[in-house]
């Protein structure tokens, strides 16, 4: 670390629970110094092993390491080893910050590993006094302490798309009034038996994106195909029929669930992001709509349902039985649902069973659903606002030929560590896609689960 370097040059120094986030993290520092304590090298090594989704990150993150240091020397590897990027060639450095000077007298006890870095980065800073040594970690509690001994520290935002989680897209536009009066022109036609409105606005709408909606007070629902400056291509939905719906006798309640079992419905949509307070019926929506393309209309040769549940990783190991046994009481949002929708049979565990027997429902775990490809399945990640973006991304692109993804999140109930409402994985999702012409969001409204529900989820 001995190297000259120009004045306020940057020392990134990455906590292991960056790499965790996002295992390609020191790429994407561009032309600084990125580092990486040795503390944390022996953290990813602790954690590597396993089926768990962390232990893959971590062992996706050595090997990035390794690859980018390659056959460097030593006394290269603490100084700073050129990162390669392909056809751009060099840009920034990666090392390895090495423990060899006894801790100041201003830091902290030595007797856990993120005071072991914190005391390293304030010998750091000794030693360049001129350079901006920041910490970047995951970890609020230890960014706070960085702060405490006069070292700069901030979040990893590379992958957080939102400053505010209230910009986040709903799916829809709620017109005050007739949206026709916003209207200067408008061509109506028929194509392939649905109503198409080609129309150019007086005023932009803010916002507007491939496969929104738009529904007005008179009662016009319109779904955005096209988008070009003022002019739109709408497809007329028809308030009516969409409101009588029926998927495995389950009816929407209101047009917000309408739009949700329509898009669960299309077969051309690829991708349907669901979110919503709890008891809005994201999860009994989606099952409802897989388990009538699968035993109905035969769309779907089966149903994939998975889950984040912070604790999984390192509990389902323990559990006895197969995997789709251990991950039962995990995805007891699932049957619980089934039981909600045969409640009026004269048995409803007697339906529970019949469907658990006849449908083609498998229970997966996230641990095992890297480098599997599942072909025309209905992919149902319940709890996905606990996924990170690297997360969410191993399990997108798992969807083969004929499938389709169903995310449903409630982004006020995050129980990770290391994630918000604007780190989400299920808000990265939901920006990446919002122009995708295959894929739907949907913020679901209200509390339709009861009226306890509902008085609980507005003042607690």
């Amino acid at each position: 670390m001995e190297a000259c370097l120009p004045t306020r040059h940057t020392f990134y120094v990455l906590d292991t629970n960056v790499l965790i986030h996002d295992p390609n993290a020191l790429l994407n520092f561009e032309e600084h110094h990125v580092i990486i304590p040795m503390t944390v090298l022996e953290e990813l090594d602790k954690l590597k092993s396993g089926k768990t989704s962390t232990a893959a990150d971590c062992r996706q993150a050595i090997r990035l390491i390794d690859q980018t240091l390659a056959d460097a020397p030593p006394d290269q590897v603490e100084k700073g080893v050129p990162i390669q990027r392909g056809k751009l060639g060099p840009n920034g450095t990666l090392a390895i910050l090495m423990d060899k000077t006894p801790i100041p007298a201003h830091c902290l006890p030595n007797d856990l590993n993120d005071n072991k870095i914190i005391n390293q980065l304030c010998q750091l800073q000794q030693k360049h006094p001129d350079a901006r040594v920041a910490l970047v970690s995951k970890d609020i509690n230890m960014r706070l302490k960085a702060r405490a001994c006069g070292i700069d520290a901030e979040d990893y935002h590379t992958d957080q798309l939102l400053d505010d989680i209230a910009l986040l897209a709903r799916g829809y536009h709620e017109i005050k009034g007739s949206f026709w009066d916003r209207v200067n022109r408008v061509e109506t036609h028929q194509r392939l038996g649905q109503t198409i409105h080609d129309v150019q606005l007086i005023d932009n709408l803010p916002a507007l994106h491939i496969n929104d909606f738009i529904i007005d007070e008179q009662g016009f629902i319109g779904w955005v195909k096209a988008i070009d400056g003022d002019h739109l291509s709408l497809r007329d939905l028809h308030q009516e029929p969409l409101l009588h719906q029926e998927a495995w006798g389950l009816k929407p309640r209101d047009v917000f669930q309408a739009l949700a079992m329509y898009a669960l419905m299309d077969p051309d949509i690829h991708l349907v992001n669901l979110t919503g307070a709890a008891g809005s019926g994201k999860t009994i929506l989606a099952l409802a709509a897989a388990i009538e393309q699968t035993m109905v209309t035969k769309t779907y040769r089966r149903i994939i349902a998975t889950r984040s549940t912070q604790g999984l990783d390192e509990d389902i190991g323990f559990l006895p039985g197969t995997e789709a046994e251990k991950m039962e009481p995990w995805l007891g949002a699932i049957t619980d649902n089934l039981e909600a929708l045969h409640m009026d049979d004269e048995s409803t565990v007697g339906s529970v069973d019949y469907i658990l027997d006849r449908v083609p429902l498998q229970f997966k775990s996230l641990n095992y659903i890297r480098g599997r490809s599942f072909q025309q399945s209905f992919i149902l990640i319940d709890e996905s606002q606990n996924l990170t973006p690297h997360q969410i991304k191993t399990i997108i692109t798992r969807a083969g030929s004929g499938s389709k993804v169903v995310c449903l999140g409630n982004l006020a109930q995050i129980d990770t560590p290391y994630l918000n409402a604007t780190s989400s994985g299920l808000t990265y999702l939901t920006e990446c896609f919002k122009d995708f012409p295959h894929g739907v969001h949907i913020h679901l409204q209200g509390v339709p689960r009861s009226i306890l529900a509902e008085y609980a989820e507005s003042h607690l």
